[in-house]
């Protein structure tokens, strides 16, 4: 009956290694989306002023001429 308890033992032990190693994978995924997340609206932050501002070249009216018929 003591083998049963030694096998238990390893099998705790790879259990504890596996769920400790998907905790370290957990947070580096969740690291990663937050700082993907943070790009993103900075990204749109930067998208949304360029679209406020003015570039100059977008508002120039056409020049008039008269045109005279006589």
């Amino acid at each position: 009956m003591n083998k049963p308890k030694i096998n238990e033992s390893a099998a705790d032990e790879e259990l504890i290694g596996v769920l400790t190693a998907i905790s370290v994978v957990s947070k580096r995924l969740a690291k990663n989306l937050i700082q993907l997340e943070q790009q993103k609206k900075s990204m749109e932050g930067a998208t949304n002023h360029e679209q406020n501002t003015r570039s100059g070249t977008g508002n120039q009216r056409v020049a008039r001429c008269c045109i005279i018929v006589e």
